[in-house]
């Protein structure tokens, strides 16, 4: 997306705080950086009011800092932050894993209905597990941040799948700059989403613990891995203007 250009359609609200999640998932926007409802609203050629909406709205999920005299900052994740993000998602997973598998259990229609959609997940599923396994780190975002979102769905409860994104988002914020700078990267990116779908797909409970826990313990092991020190961060907050305009 270029840095030129108004934006057109009317959910401007939308468009810009998409844009900018976009730009701190690419690395763009990184952590600590700095910047006022002034400097996007000139940058995106659109009036103060959608703008400051639009950073209060990833305020309100964590993203971005709000200081009455500085503005904005992109929130500086730790990783104390991170184990705690990877902790509230297993715990709140591991419940619905349970309700799905011991709870009253799916009509034959609901069935039907839950395996049909799990066609254009499992698609989701394969994408995201190349992108991870050719260490291609802008279409794993967008493809595993897909895949758990519509698996989410599946469950019925838009809270959960909300809370759930959020907890995404935030952990990829604080992966990021980091795993742009690690050569071995690709060493660390999981690749488990096709195991998942195939495990849920076979209904059986053993498998989809067991990847889910894999899941959990990749993250936590990486986050050892950051707390012995073995990578620094490559630095944040630098003054460059924000890159992307909304798309009309």
């Amino acid at each position: 997306m270029g840095a030129s250009g108004a934006v057109t359609r009317s959910t401007l609200r939308q468009q810009i705080a998409d844009a900018l999640r976009d730009e701190v998932l690419a690395g763009r926007l990184q952590p600590g950086r700095e910047f006022t409802v002034k400097q996007i609203a000139e940058q995106y050629g659109v009036s103060a009011t959608p703008v400051r909406e639009a950073l209060f709205d990833l305020s309100a999920q964590g993203l971005l800092e709000s200081d009455q005299h500085r503005g904005f900052r992109v929130r500086e994740f730790t990783v104390a932050d991170y184990r705690a993000l990877v902790e509230a998602r297993s715990l709140v997973i591991d419940g619905v894993i349970r309700g799905i598998f011991f709870g009253p259990g799916l009509s034959p229609t609901q069935l039907a209905v839950y395996r049909d959609c799990l066609v254009s997940v499992r698609r989701r599923a394969q994408e995201a597990a190349r992108a991870a396994l050719g260490g291609d780190l802008d279409i794993l975002i967008g493809y595993d941040l897909r895949f758990w979102r519509e698996l989410g769905a599946l469950v019925g409860n838009a809270y959960i799948n909300d809370f759930l994104h959020r907890l995404r988002v935030q952990a990829w914020v604080f992966a990021v700059p980091y795993l742009r700078h690690d050569t071995r990267a690709r060493d660390w990116l999981w690749h488990g989403h096709p195991d998942l779908v195939a495990a849920i797909t076979l209904g059986d409970h053993d498998a989809v613990r067991g990847v889910m826990d894999d899941y959990s313990s990749h993250a936590l092991n990486w986050a050892d891995r950051l707390a012995a020190g073995e990578l620094e961060h490559p630095g944040r907050g630098g003054q460059e203007p924000v890159a992307g305009t909304p798309e009309p």
